[in-house]
């Protein structure tokens, strides 16, 4: 798949709607709480540890956090661009990267099946454009001259 085709660009609202849907309870104090509460019970009924108490400076990240991806997200599924989808690889990437740093540092084992989900579509994203970028930079060697054919 190449990032200009339309099969990419469904797929990166694809990514916008699992984002929006998976992101919209963490926007309020009063949804995350919710969110929070499901997410505690489910990692103690798993046995891979409940979420730490809720606490003001915790509940403002998670805020934050989900009100930037809810409006990403809203601008991927408005105007949906190739590059979305490289820069939302990107983020998964970071995404994914401090998620395994927070469950190497003893974080609830929740976080295991969101890590899994986020590697995936950082993956997906990215791979069409470092197949476009090895194809262009082929392209540019087989225009070179051989060496000692000078040019």
């Amino acid at each position: 798949m190449n990032p200009s085709q339309p099969g990419y660009l469904r797929l990166v609202r694809a990514s916008a709607w699992y984002d929006l849907v998976v992101t919209a309870g963490f926007v309020t104090p009063w949804t995350y709480a919710l969110v929070h509460a499901a997410l505690s019970w489910t990692g103690e009924t798993l046995g891979v540890g409940a979420l730490p108490a809720r606490e003001p400076m915790q509940v403002l990240h998670a805020n934050l956090m989900g009100s930037v991806v809810v409006v990403w997200s809203a601008l991927r599924l408005r105007a949906t661009l190739p590059v979305h989808g490289l820069y939302d690889g990107a983020a998964r990437v970071l995404f994914s990267l401090w998620m395994a740093y927070a469950l190497g540092a003893g974080a609830s084992g929740v976080l295991w099946p969101f890590l899994a989900v986020e590697t995936a579509w950082g993956v997906v994203q990215l791979a069409p454009w470092w197949r476009a970028r090895a194809g262009a930079a082929g392209r540019r060697g087989a225009n070179r001259p051989a060496a000692g054919q000078g040019a």
